[in-house]
């Protein structure tokens, strides 16, 4: 039955191919391990380590690497009923390279198209949609049809308000220029949405994007306008700002050694979303996703690497919630897992 899920995220999954060497060109490596991947899936999963019950609406090839995506998430603790699989599309693959402390190229493979962006208003359970507490959506959902009419078809059922009595609607801004023809075409688009958002979140290149600001207090006052009820814009080194009609917060970012910062983002969207979900102030809720999401920039892999609330706990209170690991330590522990896609010989 679906009222017994808290969350819903709607939008891309898939296998990320990541290398167990640093600092080396894709050419170079030798070495990698698999994971899940796509940023709605991972934020279902960070969900799902401090205590929720997500689902996620996306797509995925009748193939190996998709009976990996839906068995995976499962693992995780996430919701595969909602799952679409594709007879024609592969399962996408999305590869990375890793040069810390702030270069981590991304080179996806979603062509001709995803599954997930083959998700059809027809493949949506519109009663869960409506009654769940929390419905997460990302931008990249609506670059292409006939996940664009979905994606809207969901909202409309959702309505204005966030759903149900004190729900949530929260739109992961997440620009990717490359599903994009024009940033002309993905601002219309956002613009439609965030008629349906009460949460919005992205940093300032994607609010450029959204409302056409860069600078954080103007940007979030432009989403405010736009009718969210809560904006939050990501500044880099300068921490998170957020704020409502009568609030304003600005969270300092947290100092720690990044091995990678890939699933920062989706790290800070679970707690994010357990935040909202439990009534946490604002100023609690970002102090907590900033250090959910500094957590994971201090780990090799995402979807594996979402921390418990026990870590954010320990972060917070000064603690090492990797217990003083050195990256070869974590490369050889994900080797022991089993991560291992194919050993240097």
């Amino acid at each position: 039955m679906a009222s017994d899920l808290d969350i819903i995220t709607f939008g891309r999954s898939g296998v990320d191919i990541y290398p167990l060497e640093i600092e080396k060109g894709l050419e170079d490596i030798h070495s990698f391990g698999k994971f899940l991947g796509g940023s709605p899936t991972n934020v279902a999963v960070a969900a799902a380590r401090l205590g929720h019950t997500p689902a996620v609406i996306t797509g995925v090839g009748d193939d190996p690497f998709g009976r990996y995506v839906v068995k995976e998430m499962e693992r995780l603790g996430v919701s595969g009923r909602y799952v679409v699989k594709n007879d024609e599309l592969n399962t996408p693959i999305t590869l990375c390279e890793i040069f810390p402390p702030d270069d981590f190229p991304l080179y996806f493979y979603r062509k001709p198209s995803a599954p997930d962006l083959q998700v059809a208003p027809e493949h949506l359970d519109f009663a869960a949609i409506r009654r769940v507490p929390l419905f997460w959506f990302s931008g990249t959902g609506l670059s292409e049809e006939p996940s664009r009419s979905a994606h809207h078809a969901a909202l409309e059922a959702r309505g204005k308000d966030g759903g149900p009595e004190g729900g949530h609607t929260v739109f992961d801004l997440d620009y990717r220029p490359m599903f994009w023809s024009s940033i002309e075409e993905a601002r219309e688009q956002y613009r439609e949405a965030l008629a349906y958002t009460t949460v919005a979140v992205g940093n300032k290149e994607e609010c450029e994007v959204a409302v056409g600001e860069t600078e954080p207090e103007r940007a979030a006052d432009a989403l405010l306008e736009a009718g969210v009820k809560v904006a939050i814009v990501k500044q880099g080194p300068k921490g998170v700002l957020g704020k409502t009609a009568d609030e304003r917060v600005v969270v300092a970012p947290n100092m720690i050694q990044v091995i990678n910062g890939l699933g920062a983002g989706d790290s800070f969207g679970g707690s994010l979303c357990h935040g909202l979900l439990t009534g946490q102030s604002l100023e609690e809720t970002l102090t907590r996703c900033n250090a959910a999401g500094a957590i994971v920039t201090s780990r090799l892999e995402c979807s594996t690497a979402m921390p418990t609330t026990e870590e954010i706990d320990l972060l917070i209170a000064g603690g090492d919630p990797n217990k003083g690991q050195t990256v070869d330590e974590m490369l050889g522990a994900l080797r022991g897992r089993g991560a291992v896609g194919a050993e240097q010989r």
